[in-house]
């Protein structure tokens, strides 16, 4: 008869130091060493005082020897060890046995705290856990997948709010598809934000978990906190007609398409990396205090600071348009500075028919009706002189007092009356040739040129009929007046491309004291249009002597400053939001406003992803803005969409699999950390599902 060889027996002792209560190892009413037990039934453990005994195979002697082990490096930590925990220590450390499993050991696990708040703390309880919060410390778009009970969304805000306790970030996006309404919320009873609660409460239970309820209601009033829908998060749009700057000039926002180039805070052309159709949306019009103007929705978003920001050296903060609204003012001061252009807009050079100082002077002072040789008044002999140098091929003739004519110098052999004066020929060329001091303007030609060509359009304006003026104690500031509308228009286009902020105000011609010319009262005839001006440093508006002078005697001109002043109403109107590839996601807009639609500095949490189409699921990965971390979380077992809609989350695993920097974390039923049941019922459905082909 054959005898079945016996395993060899193996016994080990190991003691547990006097500073911990045996209690804290064996659990209360020896709870944890049933566990044990029931884990290891061929193997004979016994306690006696603070000693544990261990009598068995010698393989199954060795695992209980390696639990009391890291049992006792979690406990050395001063964290107490629980059935559950015990149960996973001994799964982990049978797979590392048999070659499954991997270099984190269960101490490693269990002792990785993320968040404490109120006597209690957050912290992975498995290892596919562990992996998944180390994953969101390493990459920058991470996707939780798994069946419910898994910790996916938990611990990604848990690492929200630790991100943003540590001034990682400035502020954190909770977002969920609202499927369950078919994001058709009109139809439900209540306000908008009664209708939206349901979907998004278990976000906010979470929070109050991990941060002091009362600093919830401030943290979000600040913007520091968002919760909202996966719809209203794609809101951040401006109305289809709204201008946007290219290098050639304006164009509808609408009109845009991906691969287009706009204009960037720092006056650099920079790729639109997405165009988002919005639906009609509530629109509103967002004023500065320098009269310029755009129009956003309310979700839209805005690059702001306050004084207090400033004085204390704070990063800019970005707020949406509605979270601004009723909260503009900080006593008599308007509350919100919008960033400024950090260099002139550096449009493509183009070849232009006059000197761009020469063309500012005879814009200035200039007689270009065609009607009679072009003429030029001034009372500065420098000026006179410049304008010769610029235009080659014409001289300067004294008429009389302080007017000169243009005329054209004749070269040799030509047949003189019959040839044009190429003055009246560069002004017609720009269709300028009839314009009268009620009608001037500046053309497309020098408008939308570079730098160089800009300031010296307007230096030659401002040399004629501008000037500095200095005030008490303060800055200087440049004024120009003209009766033009069309060239104060342009005068404040070429200020706002340079960097810096124009104030305008209309002086009516009725009721005003006639002026003097000549000894005579001479009425005035139109409203006349006085500009402020404020450049930045660095950008010289004055070439004549004696202006620039007493310009930089008075301190120059200070810091250019946009406030915004008004948030109102406007209507409803088609939308649509882009985002763009600049570091700072900054575009231009209208009137020169610098906004953008991208979230910077964010740590952004897409929870019940598998409830996005494709479409949304592009549009939300394409919001990442610079410094941000996105973490995507959901259960692609769970898809509530309507019949014959593609889930984004499975496509997204598709597309985005091997990407450098997003990184996907699979949880399983092993992982659930609700009741066990839950882990059983999940293991059912997945059996079921695998049997039936689903």
């Amino acid at each position: 008869m054959t005898q079945t060889p016996t395993q060899p027996q193996a016994r080990a002792q190991f003691t547990v130091p006097a500073k911990h209560p045996m209690v804290t190892v064996l659990g209360s009413g020896d709870s944890l060493l049933r566990v044990i037990e029931e884990a290891f039934p061929a193997t004979d453990i016994h306690v006696r005082g603070n000693e544990v005994s261990a009598v068995g195979d010698a393989r199954e002697v060795a695992l209980i020897q390696r639990l009391f082990d890291e049992m006792m490096l979690v406990l050395r930590t001063g964290q107490p060890m629980t059935e559950d925990a015990v149960e996973r220590s001994i799964a982990m450390l049978r797979a590392a046995e048999d070659g499954e499993g991997a270099p984190e050991t269960p101490a490693e696990v269990l002792t990785q705290n993320i968040l404490s708040n109120r006597g209690r703390t957050i912290r992975p309880k498995t290892l596919n856990q562990k992996r998944y919060v180390d994953a969101i410390d390493q990459h920058t778009v991470v996707f939780g997948i798994g069946p419910a009970g898994t910790g996916k969304t938990y611990l990604a805000m848990a690492k929200a709010v630790q991100a943003l306790q540590a001034k990682q970030v400035n502020r954190i996006i909770l977002t969920r598809p609202a499927v369950e309404a078919g994001e058709r919320l009109g139809f439900l009873p209540g306000t908008l934000y009664e209708k939206i609660d349901p979907y998004l409460r278990p976000l906010y239970d979470a929070l109050h978990d991990m941060l002091d309820p009362d600093s919830i209601p401030r943290l979000m009033a600040a913007g520091t906190i968002e919760v909202a829908p996966l719809a209203y998060m794609r809101g951040r749009s401006q109305p289809v007609f709204t201008n946007v700057l290219t290098p050639d000039g304006w164009r509808p926002i609408g009109d845009l398409q991906v691969g287009d180039l706009v204009i960037g805070s720092n006056g650099e052309p920079t790729p639109v990396l997405g165009v988002y159709p919005q639906g009609e949306r509530d629109i509103y019009r967002v004023t500065a205090q320098d009269g310029s103007w755009t129009l956003c929705c309310g979700e839209h978003l805005w690059t702001v600071r306050t004084a207090a920001d400033r004085r204390r050296n704070k990063p800019w903060r970005v707020l949406e348009t509605k979270e601004m609204i009723g909260n503009l003012r900080a006593a008599h001061a308007r509350r919100y500075e919008l960033p400024m252009l950090t260099a002139p807009v550096q449009f493509p050079e183009r070849e232009v028919p006059m000197d761009p100082y020469a063309l500012g002077l005879l814009l200035g002072d200039g007689c270009i009706t065609g009607s009679v040789t072009p003429s030029f008044t001034t009372a500065d002999p420098e000026l006179v002189s410049a304008l010769e140098t610029a235009v080659p091929g014409v001289r300067l003739r004294h008429k009389e007092r302080y007017d000169y004519f243009l005329n054209r110098v004749p070269a040799p052999g030509d047949p003189g009356s019959r040839v044009a004066n190429p003055v009246t020929e560069m002004l017609r060329s720009l269709d300028l040739i009839g314009a009268r001091s009620c009608s001037k303007f500046v053309p497309d030609d020098y408008l939308y040129n570079s730098a160089e060509v800009r300031l010296a359009v307007l230096q030659g304006l401002l040399d004629t009929d501008g000037g500095p003026v200095t005030q008490t104690d303060r800055t200087c500031r440049v004024q120009y007046t003209t009766t033009s509308i069309l060239l104060r228009d342009d005068i404040i286009a070429l200020v706002q491309s340079l960097g810096g902020v124009a104030y305008t105000r209309r002086r009516a011609a009725a009721g005003r004291k006639p002026g003097r010319a000549n000894g005579r009262e001479v009425p005035f005839g139109r409203d006349a249009h006085i500009i402020d001006i404020r450049l930045p440093e660095g950008i010289e508006p004055f070439r004549l002597a004696r202006k620039r002078e007493k310009y930089h005697a008075a301190g120059g001109g200070g810091r250019p400053m946009r406030f915004i002043d008004s948030i109102e109403p406007a209507g409803r109107e088609e939308a649509v939001c882009i985002q763009v590839a600049a570091e700072d996601s900054l575009y231009v807009t209208q009137d020169y406003l610098l906004t953008h639609n991208t979230l910077n500095d964010a740590f952004i949490i897409l929870d019940e992803a598998q409830n996005t189409n494709p479409e949304q699921m592009k549009m939300f990965l394409t919001r990442l803005g610079f410094d941000s971390k996105i973490v995507i979380t959901g259960d692609v077992t769970q898809v509530d969409l309507p019949g014959g809609t593609k889930s984004g989350l499975r496509q997204v695993r598709e597309i985005l699999d091997g990407v450098d920097d997003v990184h996907f974390s699979l949880l399983t039923s092993q992982d659930v950390v609700r009741h066990k049941l839950v882990g059983r019922i999940v293991d059912a459905y997945e059996k079921y599902d695998s049997r039936n082909g689903s």
